[in-house]
């Protein structure tokens, strides 16, 4: 049976709450009445599909057997066993191993595991991991939806390929441009490395299709050789990527559940963070509030932490400075109110949300010519003091590091993560299961004098140590520790329960979707490119 105190801790918290401060366009009031709970939705969750048409609930759900659906239901059990706990935090790993040719694996990166585990129904969270057969280099991204997971699941599917258009060569954009024309296979442009329950919008494919051709129709039309610099194709793709949504929704479409889905795409949002790593080069692009940080092992035997990106939100000084310099300075005090954009949203760089880029006229001009907006739950809201649109982008920062042989594995993760775990603290739970997985549990070694204390502490830290070694994959290390964790930095067995078995109207007050992925690099390569070039 769970202890009081937790349980207790999360029952009460709950029912005595006034206003969850939902993610980004998501208030809820809570209004206890009668000893239930009612919730009052000012502004409503976007839903990705309008009845009948198949929807994203199977992707990565809480088990109903494990999940409470609403805190209105009569009793609450917060019991789960070990093996219980291990098959829901487990349900969205991924890994993948670089595979290592005639013993001479010329890969820096060694291999990357990935996990996601869901508070919203369905996950608003989207992941991609894929090699770029153009330039040889390893993609890998996170990307955190709000308002519902169209524009996540969107982006997932479409930003790496536009990254990879982007740093193609005049000749290869040719002959795809070619294929095409003859109705030719075209060559594979990137080798995706999925879980079998990532999904796709498959009606849709051949439009996005469409407007990726047309984007390399538009690379094929300037007067010179393309030839970005990778982070200048970062930054194109990201931008790119968003107007052709924005265009998209504006645009005639064959039929209504296509026109449903562009303007769930467009009316939801999401940030992102994308790495690609080519030999010793690593190029991260960020917009919003995702986060990559290095985990660098030195010389001393110590671990310190790189961060390669910051936070786009009002709690960034850079971010507040730029808004200010795009705006009028009438608008100065209302640009950021309550911490969030414009008083709505928590990020300040975000793809889609064209309620804070478009004029009012453009969004009702859509809207009252679109299939019924109601149905989709796309609320039609202008915030206060807008007047001086787009208040939001979607232009990435590109951050170059050049991999050193103590750079050891990259962590990307949404701020789920970041919001329940430091920079500091994932880097030493990374490094610390390493070690965990290539070394045997150690025996209990006494010191005297032996008293009920010592022998308690030493007992929780073999246990703990037993419980972080049951997970091979290091994602799902990183999230049960960001949800389980005590006051004492260890994993608490009920505490974990609990937040697993929340109800679905509670579990956002508590924690948000999470995803992790973890790349580790090849330490042989990376310092063999080093030998050979010096």
């Amino acid at each position: 049976m769970m202890s009081t105190s937790v349980s207790s801790w999360i029952l009460s918290s709950a029912r005595n709450s006034i206003v969850l401060q939902g993610k980004g366009r998501l208030y809820s009031r809570c209004i206890p009445n009668q000893n239930k709970i009612k919730w009052k939705l000012v502004f409503c969750r976007t839903r990705l599909f309008p009845t009948g048409s198949w929807s994203l609930d199977n992707t990565f759900p809480l088990r109903k057997a494990f999940r409470h659906t609403s805190t209105e239901e009569e009793q609450f059990s917060f019991q789960m066993s070990p093996s219980q706990i291990n098959d829901v935090l487990r349900a969205g790993e991924l890994s993948h191993k670089i595979l290592d040719l005639g013993g001479k694996n010329t890969n820096s990166v060694l291999r990357f595991e990935s996990n996601q585990l869901a508070s919203n129904t369905p996950i608003e969270d989207r992941r991609s991991a894929a090699t770029c057969l153009q330039t040889k280099g390893m993609m890998f991204g996170v990307f955190d939806g709000h308002a519902g997971s169209a524009c996540a699941q969107a982006v997932s599917e479409r930003l790496l390929h536009y990254i990879a258009v982007s740093l193609m060569s005049r000749q290869t954009l040719e002959e795809i441009e070619l294929a095409v024309e003859c109705m030719k296979p075209v060559l594979p442009i990137l080798q995706w490395h999925k879980h079998p329950n990532d999904v796709e919008y498959r009606e849709i494919t051949s439009q996005y299709f469409e407007n990726l051709r047309v984007y390399w129709q538009h690379l094929l039309d300037l007067d010179t050789e393309p030839g970005f610099s990778l982070e200048e194709a970062m930054i194109c793709a990201f931008k790119r990527l968003d107007s052709d949504i924005s265009l998209e929704v504006q645009a005639p479409q064959e039929n209504e559940l296509m026109r449903s889905i562009a303007l769930q795409v467009a009316f939801s949002g999401a940030t992102a963070c994308v790495a690609h790593i080519d030999g010793v080069h690593l190029h991260v692009a960020n917009a919003g509030d995702c986060r990559a940080v290095l985990g660098v092992h030195e010389e001393d035997g110590t671990w310190s932490t790189l961060p390669l990106t910051r936070d786009h939100n009002a709690f960034d000084e850079s971010e507040i400075k730029r808004l200010k310099r795009e705006h009028p300075k009438s608008e100065e005090k209302t640009l950021f109110v309550n911490d969030r954009l414009l008083g709505i949203l928590m990020p300040s760089r975000a793809f889609g949300d064209v309620q804070l880029k478009w004029s009012k006229e453009l969004q009702h001009s859509v809207l009252e010519n679109s299939c019924d907006a109601e149905a989709l739950n796309i609320y039609q809201y202008v915030p206060p003091n807008y007047h001086t649109p787009p208040y939001l982008t979607a232009e990435p920062e590109v951050t170059y590091h050049k991999l050193r042989g103590k750079d050891k594995f990259l962590v990307i993760a949404s701020d789920g993560l970041w919001e329940m775990l430091s920079n500091e603290k994932v880097v030493k739970l990374v490094a610390g299961h390493l070690t965990e997985l290539n070394v045997r549990k150690p025996q209990l070694a006494f010191e005297k004098p032996i008293n009920l204390g010592y022998m308690h502490n030493l007992l929780l830290q073999r246990k703990n140590r037993g419980i972080g070694s049951l997970d091979q994959n290091t994602a799902t290390h990183l999230i049960r520790h960001a949800i389980g964790n005590n006051e004492y930095g260890e994993v608490d067995q009920e505490k974990l329960a609990a937040m697993l078995t929340l109800p679905e109207d509670l579990a956002r007050m508590y924690r948000d979707d999470i995803t992790v992925t973890v790349v580790y690099f090849n330490s042989e390569t990376i310092e063999n490119y080093y030998k050979n070039n010096e």
